[in-house]
């Protein structure tokens, strides 16, 4: 039997029986002190993670080995891996595989896309002296039957007969500008084009608006090798869910829908090697070419520049389809059905012709996650495309290489008892290769998977860190949002030079460049365009020389890596250091080391070199107004985080500022952001960082700005002039959401 209640409350420590709420808001503080007590070391405790810290960092350094990294790169050059195909797949599930052996949680997510493959073109001569000829369109010294021939992804079907040949120099306008001054016309002509800096989608769609029917693109170089592949679409992320993840049974576009149309080119292209195209241009007559186009071409100048005599027949033939992914039966069944059709309606002998295809197909990005121990949900994360064109022994798994040995590292840290403070992801991207805007590339698998996460992306991930090329040949580049300088100088200090005995990475920068030159990401040059410039994450890209004579051809290799590239790999594993040693940092460093007084003075050299541009009744006293207000608030910021930083106690109190602080730092990129983005490039919402429209415009920051710049030529002045004081408006008004992100108020007074 039961005692029975007692009319008297009984007497404890507080007097009396508190109320229900009082008693749960109690028991809510004892969690909250329990988790803290058990959660957050004391101060002694958080002087000694400090130096555990530094402790670990020169463990991690210690852990380098070059035969390591040789061999993922062996591995993984194994086999030409375009996205989308099997052995693409397989390269997937390596990688994946070495994740999880190493004890680490991993996650493949897949992601349906338009994607393109060759499967043949041709091309022929007719010379003024009654000769004509087949011209070869693989790479000379032969490659073997897996790797993909040379061929422009995306480029529509076309046949040409009879089209006179034209030299148009780099197809830049101000080419076509000479061109038309020597009374050249290129309508019905197939035009033969240098490669230049532009990308190779924007240098065709002006051939085509120039009224050319087809384009031959060549790259010279003194050592290059090979026909160089790449894309011509216009735009980032799958053509079929543009601002959305392409997931199964998800929304996707038609083909024929006119948002898909208008990214495609509207005439075909095709790459050639430089020996087939001086055989062209030696045969062209007309006016002669150009006096200031000689400079900087490399092989045999023409004589002139055309059009004609060379008659050239073109082909290049184009399935559009949709091959969703059915047993082997069926799609043998179709393939046959397929045959039969173009045999019987397009005179297509399977023995001889294949038409290109652009189909459906499922990339795979793969993914290894470190959980952090006391901000689990704050998020580091180190990526690199792992598909390429070939063989891809520099594009891309040099760094796919590099991020297998720091996840090796990495868990031979954890094994000593190490755990990162924040969550690190190591992110494996697919179908990188067949996309980017600029520079003639679409970014795929990274696009996908952060337009299917941006809320998440926006309010929980620190830093993005992006390796491509991880080793192209000498020389350290680095790329960073500016409030990122400061880490990146002081982690160049603790590695070692691979190419200078005694000396730090960033010593031989020094000595170099004479000052640290960190570039800027306002590019689209690879994965990291969609953090930044779509999600607003700070950023860097990382990567040892420029420019290797073997991009995007058969000759990409692993051979030409031991014997040209890094035949020691000291250079990958210098990379490693550095990509590493920054991840360590952010995840770890109680404050975020983020010096925002660093961007306060780029966006000012930014505005003084746009006063030498803007002209006219156009006024940059709104961003030179925002810019002083940020300024003021990035040095209350800086000061701030040096105060925490020296406080060794982890009150309850100390914690939760120090987490506000870094909230402030890593929220603060994402304020310039614009919602309604770029004018006719919404998908771009970075107003500080991202590709200007104009291809041949100079500007690298402010694109807005550039954009108005360069479309005031072709307004009235007033409306120009109108145009552009809006985009400085824009501008002032992001540089102001920074410094409110900075404060972390809503109002305009101060917040201590």
């Amino acid at each position: 039997m039961s005692q029975p209640l007692s009319s008297k409350p009984t007497t404890n420590i507080f007097g009396s029986v508190p109320p229900p709420h009082w008693t749960l808001l109690f028991l809510l503080f004892l969690c909250t002190l329990g988790f803290y007590t058990l959660h957050l070391p004391s101060s002694s405790a958080a002087f000694s993670n400090v130096r555990n810290s530094l402790r670990f960092h020169k463990i991690y350094l210690s852990f380098a080995t070059n035969s390591t990294i040789s061999a993922y790169l062996r591995a993984l050059t194994l086999h030409p891996h375009l996205a989308g195909t099997q052995p693409a797949l397989q390269t997937a599930l390596y990688v994946q595989s070495h994740f999880a052996d190493l004890g680490l949680r991993t996650h493949r997510v897949e992601f349906r896309a338009l994607l393109s493959y060759p499967l043949h073109a041709s091309l022929s001569a007719h010379f003024s002296d009654g000769s004509a000829r087949e011209l070869p369109l693989v790479e000379p010294g032969g490659a073997g039957a897996e790797v993909v021939p040379p061929y422009h992804a995306y480029s529509p079907s076309g046949a040409v007969a009879g089209a006179q040949a034209v030299y148009v120099n780099m197809g830049r306008e101000e080419d076509y500008l000479a061109l038309r001054r020597a009374g050249v016309d290129v309508k019905g002509c197939v035009a033969v084009v240098r490669r230049g800096e532009e990308s190779r989608g924007g240098v065709v769609a002006r051939a085509a608006r120039e009224g050319a029917v087809a384009m031959l693109m060549y790259t010279e170089g003194e050592r290059v090798s090979g026909v160089e592949r790449g894309t011509v679409m216009k735009g980032l992320g799958d053509p079929l869910t543009p601002g959305w993840g392409g997931v199964e049974g998800g929304e996707a576009l038609n083909l024929e829908d006119s948002q898909i149309f208008d990214r495609f080119p509207k005439i075909p292209s095709m790459p050639i090697s430089p020996e087939v195209a001086y055989s062209i241009l030696r045969s062209l007559e007309g006016p002669q070419m150009p006096h200031h186009w000689w400079s900087d071409a490399l092989g045999p100048k023409p004589v002139g520049v055309g059009p004609g005599p060379t008659i050239l027949n073109f082909t290049y033939q184009t399935l559009q389809s949709v091959c969703i992914q059915f047993s082997r039966s069926y799609m043998k069944a179709m393939l046959q059905v397929l045959i039969m059709f173009m045999e019987g309606v397009l005179g297509y002998d399977p023995n001889r012709d294949e038409a290109g295809e652009k189909k459906i197909a499922t990339i795979h990005n793969v993914f290894a996650v470190i959980r952090g121990s006391e901000e689990p949900d704050r998020f580091v994360l180190l990526g690199n495309h792992r598909d390429a064109w070939t063989y891809g022994a520099v594009d891309p798994n040099s760094g796919t290489a590099v991020l297998l040995d720091i996840a090796r590292r990495y868990a031979l840290m954890m094994r000593q008892g190490w755990q990162p403070r924040r969550t690190i992801v190591l992110c494996s991207w697919d179908a990188e290769e067949f996309g980017m805007h600029v520079n003639g590339q679409r970014i795929i698998g990274s696009t996908e998977w952060v337009e299917q996460n941006l809320l998440n992306l926006g309010s929980k991930v620190v830093a993005y860190l992006n390796v491509d090329c991880a080793v192209q040949g000498p020389g350290f580049f680095a790329g960073a949002t500016p409030q990122l300088d400061n880490l990146f100088i002081e982690v160049a200090k603790k590695v070692k030079d691979p190419d200078s005995v005694g000396m730090t990475i960033y010593d031989n920068w020094m000595i170099t460049n004479k000052v640290i030159n960190i570039q800027r990401l306002s590019g689209v040059d690879s994965d990291f365009a969609p953090f930044l410039q779509h999600a607003g994450v700070p950023s860097v890209d990382l990567y040892y020389g420029r420019d290797f004579p073997v991009y995007h051809t058969a000759f990409d290799s692993y051979n030409w890596m031991t014997n040209h590239g890094d035949p020691l790999f000291q250079r990958h594993v210098a990379v490693a250091g550095v990509w590493g040693l920054l991840a360590l940092h952010l995840a770890d460093d109680t404050i975020l080391p983020f010096n925002y007084v660093s961007y306060a003075e780029q966006l000012r050299n930014y505005t003084n070199l746009l006063h030498t541009l803007v002209k006219g009744n156009v006024s940059l006293d709104p961003i030179t107004a925002s810019i002083q207000e940020f300024t003021s608030a990035a040095e209350e910021a800086e000061e701030e985080a040096m105060k925490l930083r020296e406080e060794e106690s982890n009150s309850e109190f100390l914690v939760l500022k120090k987490r506000t602080l870094n909230d402030r730092l890593m929220l603060a990129e994402r304020s310039f952001l614009d919602a309604d983005g770029l004018q006719g490039r919404p998908w771009f919402k970075h107003l500080v960082y991202g590709p200007p429209g104009d291809s041949e415009s100079k500007l690298v920051f402010f694109p807005g700005i550039a954009d108005a710049i360069s479309t005031s030529t072709r307004m009235k002045r007033k409306e120009g002039e109108a145009a552009i004081q809006h985009e400085i408006w824009r501008v002032a008004r992001a540089i102001e959401r920074a410094s409110s992100a900075l404060r972390g108020g809503i109002f305009t007074e101060r917040w201590s």
